[in-house]
């Protein structure tokens, strides 16, 4: 069976070689002898003498009932199906859909779990089947065609699996029905033209687009098509998932190529797949309940890589990648799965562990592990036909664990799992703590043993046949096959759109290069600390994505650049206000006179120097003239709370505080200097610039402090260079400023964005336009100052951007540049300024905090935004790098969430008087070689796109978890925003107190500002939502806004949102079933889940149903109501109410006109929700009213 020469006493299975098809073929031989032994003995005593014991100990043996169905049989009853209850009206209505009758029926009995779930997956897709696998073969002579099609038929007559059909209308429980004769049907198609033929007969039988009748046997088909062109004939076969598995086909094309041989004399003598039903029925249920309740009860979110969730796909746009794993790399599994006694698919079970916790975020990962499920099987299971794979939720937590202990305990969880191999994935879901409605995971691994040369290829004895294309398709999202060959491994790896199988593959074999050599070198390693990225990626995200090196001048500052433009270009305009205007001359001599006071008065490099002026020329001289004397300014809001301002003096001690008399009374009087920057004695200064060589500055002198709100609720101070602000302003990347341009100053001076909008001007020779808060708070004034200013280039948050981006059409051409940030962009209102008769040139998306100086990336909308996507934030500016890292601080791969981290000469120097904070949140940067580096930890999650750009998906903070799940807003936000009607939204999560709510419960609350004449329903919006979020991410609560309330810097000030009122809240309280429909499915559905009541608004998959229920589901309704429900249509519409009018619905297209007269005695009984149905609403209102 090893291959092998010898083998002594305490040689160990595994450690030879051995795995699990082995273990079949290895009970399979002993049964032979007369000798039982169990799976579990295998592993737990794989060594030979201990293995020897377990035999003697294992001496049960399973015994199958008989099927009691006699050939030319006319009539079945009962008692003839042992391994199935069924009555006789059921038997007659199963035998009148076989062809011959009760004569042509073998045999009745259950289908194995996973047929169950095929099952549901064909009945949910109305189009196409999933499950539907499919071969193209060509034959070199219609004789040799011929001859494999009568060999086909062979194999098929020996069989009875592959002369299985299915049958489950008006049954409690879908059974298979086995047929005496089940002839294959051959089609002959005829190719429209000579040219491509094969690409023709694989469109006519496209699975995606066609079905197998799942009632009618064999559930094979056989399309035949000449190709004169290539001088042979095509052959494409269908063959169903129902009744086959990998192995079943192996195993059937090998009895194929033995017939065609003339061999078929030697073939074993077969056995009926009724003997597997019969073993997996007669382990009880609650066996495998009580494994899986301890494995999975305290999994309470599904594992979900890339964000993906959705498993019912609909296969069209499966992509599909192989790859074959390196000799090198597989001689190194095999070695060191060797040393540690177990099979390779331990360590590939790790490997894909650690490539979903490195795309999910989760350390604690939860896939489907695609089991053989033969070893179970009963007598002969090795060379039985049939499906007897089964998928199971496997458990890998990674966290905190080394190398050698994630290896031994996936080892040891898989072996307890194989115990438990035909266990109904149902049950297994209902023991974790993840809802019904939402899968526990969404990926698969199927490591299966193939053999070389049958799997992939007709073994060479086949003359003039070959295989031209064998295609699986998948119903999850993610699916990774493993084909191990004995001497090499081969992946297959299967995605929907977004996610590129490529990649797919490159991770699990770059896991499985660390996790190899870390188990060589370091078994104590901790596995989180092994990177699925391939050298490539991590070269990508890490160095061409951040290839932004641009020229800045490397000893410069910023008054020394202003000086610059001065003697380039003293009488040219440099700031305009109201009817002031400033030339760079006059600017610059007032900057000076204020510059030489302040140095006579003390002031030192990096001595801070406060300034509390509103907009206008005397704040622009001050600023300049803290920097010339070689001070830092801290800027004030004057309109701050007195306590506010108080605190941030206190906080930044400056030196002297700049201010106007109409300002000064707001200043603390415990502030030891206060200069009214207007004094005119200041005019007796000298008006030629401050010597900075003399001062001593440096490019990495403090340049301004900025308060930002801080998590404690008090700011914080953030110290910026002027190394930074160069940065920012030359050679940036993103505008290019000069002295043609005007620039609008109308951000808050406290506001780092007022950094821009003052420095691009000033530095690159261009007019600063100082908008009056007077103007700036009227619209139309706003855009007439703009027009007659001729102002190129404008900053607006995104909250003014919202509300002023109509009434600013008429500015719109005239800009060169339009930037907003600050917030996230809606696509709608960007939609608006695209769709405009006139448009700024570059429209930008700014991103970046003050931390790192204004902005770190930006995105030019230049192409017309699609409202249903989100608007990414770009690629870094110039001398800027951009890492998206997880929580251990290493890079995620492509389009998966981490936290945005900012690195380069944009990174400020930290946070005033709080070296702790500055110490976690500005790092060393472990990814560039350049000394003293550091990066920005900045909290907010992103996505590198793979164009290079960057996608914001909210704050970590914003991230919630409630009810177990982790809930990023911003999601439901979006989705929101897609609903008619919906101008703006905020999602908020709102800890009700105790007098609200005794529980205290969290719950999701959606702000809403609605368009110009829209009405919005609360009960509307949380159905319109139901249809593209999971049930958990549904607001509980809609509260209609006029305005929302917005912090002095432009930003949504969410912690101003109003408490939700009662009227407010979208309750599910009990309430009766009302009508004759409801009544009567409430009782269907007492008696499907057991439940003493049923509400109206009870949800049937939260309430116990689960897929294979539903099925029942149909049955019972079709029997009591007389209408046929699609499954796809209960499935998504899984309330009391809602089935109920899907019934009334199908019951109103049924009935004809001259019926009418005749049913208005049930109208009569009807509820008031029944009655609207007549109305023809697709979606009837009140699921949540």
């Amino acid at each position: 069976m090893l291959g092998l020469d010898r083998v002594g006493r305490h040689d160990h299975f595994f450690e030879l070689g051995g795995h699990s098809l082995m273990i079949v073929s290895l009970i399979e031989a002993l049964r032979g002898l007369g000798w039982q032994l169990e799976v579990r003995s295998v592993f737990v005593t794989p060594v030979l003498t201990e293995m020897a014991q377990a035999i003697q100990r294992d001496a049960s043996t399973f015994v199958v009932p008989p099927n009691r169905i006699p050939a030319g049989c006319t009539a079945i009853t009962p008692d003839m199906l042992p391994l199935v209850a069924l009555s006789q009206s059921e038997i007659d209505a199963i035998v009148t859909t076989v062809p011959g009758g009760a004569a042509n029926v073998q045999d009745i009995y259950p289908l194995a779990p996973l047929q169950e779930g095929i099952l549901f997956h064909h009945l949910l897709q109305t189009q196409g089947d999933n499950y539907l696998l499919q071969s193209l073969l060509a034959f070199d002579t219609r004789e040799r065609l011929e001859a494999f099609l009568t060999a086909l038929q062979h194999v098929i007559d020996r069989h009875d699996i592959l002369r299985t059909a299915a049958y489950w209308q008006e049954l409690a429980q879908p059974v298979q029905v086995v047929w005496r004769q089940a002839p294959l049907e051959v089609n002959l198609f005829n190719p429209a033209t000579t040219d491509d033929v094969a690409a023709q007969l694989r469109a006519e039988t496209d699975p995606r687009q066609h079905r197998l009748d799942l009632s009618r046997a064999p559930l094979f088909t056989a399309d035949i098509a000449p190709d004169p062109a290539q001088d042979q004939w095509l052959l494409a076969l269908r063959f169903h998932h129902l009744v086959s598995d990998h192995m079943t086909l192996e195993l059937v094309f090998a009895e194929i190529a033995r017939i065609l041989q003339g061999n078929a004399g030697a073939l074993p003598a077969t056995l009926p797949y009724r003997n597997f039903i019969a073993q997996t029925l007669s382990t009880p249920a609650d066996v495998h309940e009580a494994y899986f309740r301890t494995r999975l009860a305290d999994i309470d979110q599904p594992t979900a890589p890339f964000g993906v969730l959705k498993v019912q796909t609909d296969g069209e746009r499966i992509t599909e990648a192989r790859l074959s794993i390196a000799p090198d790399l597989a001689n190194a599994i095999r070695t060191q799965a060797r040393r540690l006694k177990v099979s390779p698919s331990v360590l590939f079970h790790v490997a894909w562990a650690q490539v979903l916790a490195q795309t999910s975020g989760r350390d604690d990962v939860v896939f489907g592990s695609v089991l053989l499920g033969r070893l179970q099987g009963g007598a002969g299971a090795e060379r039985v036909l049939g499906m007897f794979i089964n998928t199971l939720p496997m458990r890998v937590s990674l966290t905190h664990r080394t190398v050698q202990e994630v290896v031994q305990d996936t080892y040891h969880n898989l072996m307890l799992l194989l115990e438990h191999e035909q266990a109904p994935l149902v049950l297994a879901q209902r023991c974790s703590g993840v809802p019904a409605s939402m899968p526990l995971f969404s990926t698969l691994l199927n490591y299966r043993h193939s053999q070389a040369g049958q799997s992939d290829s007709i073994d060479a004895t086949w003359a003039g046949i070959r295989i031209l294309a064998a295609e699986e398709r998948t119903n999850y999202p993610i699916t990774l096959s493993v084909d191990d060959l004995g001497d090499r491994f081969h992946l297959t790896a299967q995605a929907v759109a977004g996610i590129d199988p490529a990649r797919v593959t490159a991770y699990l074999a770059t896991a499985l290069g660390g996790l190899t050599d870390a188990l060589a070198r370091d078994p104590q390693q901790l596995i989180r600390d092994i990177s699925i990225l391939p050298a490539t990626e991590r070269q990508q995200l890490l160095v061409d994505f951040n290839a932004t090196q641009g020229d800045v001048p490397p000893d410069a500052l910023v008054h020394s650049l202003f000086e610059i433009q001065v003697a380039r270009q003293p009488d040219a305009t440099a700031l305009v206000f109201d009817d002031q205007i400033l030339s760079y001359g006059e600017l610059n001599r007032r900057a000076n006179q204020l510059a030489h006071y302040l140095i006579t008065r003390g002031v030192r490099p990096e001595d801070r120097v406060a300034i509390c002026i509103g907009r206008s020329p005397a704040l622009i001289v001050g600023l300049l003239a803290i920097l010339k004397a070689g001070g830092a300014y801290v800027p004030l809001d004057p309109t701050y709370p007195a306590e506010r301002l108080a605190y941030m003096l206190a906080d930044s001690a400056p030196v002297v505080v700049l201010t106007e008399a109409t300002q000064a009374g707001k200043i603390p009087a415990a502030v030891p200097v206060i200069l009214d920057i207007q004094a005119p004695f200041l005019t007796e200064q000298p008006g030629h610039n401050p010597d900075a060589q003399a001062l001593g500055l440096m490019p990495n002198a403090l340049a301004y402090v900025m308060y930002t709100s801080g998590s404690t609720g008090r700011p914080k101070g953030v110290m910026v260079e002027h190394r930074n602000i160069l940065r920012l302003i030359i050679n940036n990347g993103f505008t290019d400023i000069g002295p043609d341009d005007g620039i609008a100053h109308c951000a808050n001076i406290a506001f780092d964005a007022s950094t821009w909008e003052i420095w691009s001007a000033l530095l690159n020779g261009a007019r600063l336009h100082l908008v009056p808060q007077s103007v700036l708070l009227d619209p139309a004034r706003f855009c007439d100052s703009l027009i007659q200013g001729h102002v190129t280039a404008l900053w607006l948050t995104v909250g003014l951007f919202n509300e002023y981006r109509h009434f600013l059409e008429p500015v719109m051409g005239q800009l060169r540049y339009l930037l907003t940030g600050g917030d996230v962009l809606d696509p709608g209102k960007i939609q608006d300024v695209q769709r405009a008769e006139s448009t700024p040139a570059t429209l930008i998306n700014g991103y970046g905090p003050t931390e790192t100086t204004t902005f770190a990336t930006t995105y030019a909308i230049d192409a017309p935004v699609n409202v249903a996507r989100s608007i990414p934030i770009g690629r870094p500016i110039a001398n800027t790098r951009i890492y998206v890292l997880d929580e251990y601080g290493q890079p995620v791969p492509l389009g998966v969430s981490g936290e945005i981290h900012i690195a380069g000469m944009g990174v400020a120097r930290g946070y005033l008087n709080l070296p702790e904070l500055t110490a976690e949140r500005f790092l060393v940067d472990p990814f560039t070689p350049e000394p003293d580096a550091r990066m920005y930890k900045t909290g907010d999650l992103g996505r590198w796109l793979p164009d290079g750009n960057l996608e914001y998906l909210g704050r970590n903070d914003f991230q919630v978890k409630l009810r177990g799940f982790r809930i990023e807003p911003g999601e439901i936000e979006a989705a929101l925003m897609q609903c008619p009607g919906v101008s703006e939204a905020v999602v908020l999560v709102h800890e009700e107190t105790a007098r609200e709510n005794p529980a205290g419960q969290k719950r999701l609350v959606a702000y809403l500002r609605p368009q110009e004449g829209a009405e919005l329903m609360a009960a509307d919006l949380r159905q319109q939502l139901a249809r593209q979020l999971a049930d958990y991410m549904l607001p509980g609560a809609f509260m209609i806004l006029d305005a929302f309330p917005l912090t002095p810097n432009g930003k949504l000030d969410r912690q101003a949102f109003p408490t939700p009122d009662p009227s407010a809240l979208v309750t599910h309280d009990y309430a009766p079933p009302q009508g004759r429909i409801e009544t009567a499915l409430a009782q269907i559905w007492q008696e499907l889940l057991g439940a003493a009541r049923i509400g109206r608004h009870d949800h049937f998959f939260e309430i116990g149903g689960h897929s294979l229920m539903i099925i029942r589901l149909i049955t019972r309704i079709k029997n009591q109501f007389m209408v046929n429900i699609p499954l796809t249509s209960l499935f998504i519409s899984p309330t009391l109410m809602a089935q109920a009018n899907l019934i009334f619905s199908a019951q109103m297209n049924a009935v004809g006109e001259n019926d009418v007269e005749s049913i208005q005695h049930d109208l009569d009984s009807m509820s008031a929700e029944e009655l609207l149905a007549i109305l023809g609403e697709e979606h009837p209102r009140g699921d949540n009213q």
